[in-house]
């Protein structure tokens, strides 16, 4: 209930998936939290969305590069279907819990390069969470 009222007047949503063994195949399952927030998000109307990977300090191995993949490319599939566009949805791999590359970018992922998007509104780019929404 609280997601649906806050989303109704959003310009962005930020879908925080969790990138933990079995925790993000629960929220992409059929009846998962991640696909039903991302399914309201654009159903209420929002219509740019930003992807938050969290938890990859507790992936196998830490901080794993194919294990952000594996999900950009998933989560990618299922908004797609949805009606976003993934070329404008910025994903960016953080770990709330040590702050990677939430306000900086983290050391701990030297692999990851920074995101870019095409929007209608023209290129964005940035290497953190924090520039997604400037």
């Amino acid at each position: 209930k609280n997601m649906i009222t806050g989303t109704s007047q959003a310009d962005c949503a930020v879908l925080i998936v969790a990138a933990g063994t079995g925790e993000f195949e629960a929220g992409i399952s059929k009846n998962g939290q991640t696909r039903e927030h991302a399914l309201l998000a654009f159903t209420l109307g929002v219509k740019q969305l930003i992807v938050g990977v969290n938890k990859m300090d507790s992936t196998e191995p830490p901080f794993s590069e194919p294990r952000f993949e594996e999900i950009k490319k998933e989560v990618s599939s299922y908004i797609k279907k949805i009606g976003y566009n993934p070329a404008a949805v910025a994903f960016v791999p953080i770990s709330g819990w040590h702050g990677d590359n939430m306000l900086e970018p983290s050391s701990k992922m030297p692999w990851f390069k920074g995101w870019a998007v095409d929007r209608k509104e023209g290129k964005a780019e940035g290497k953190c969470l924090i520039n997604t929404i400037y």
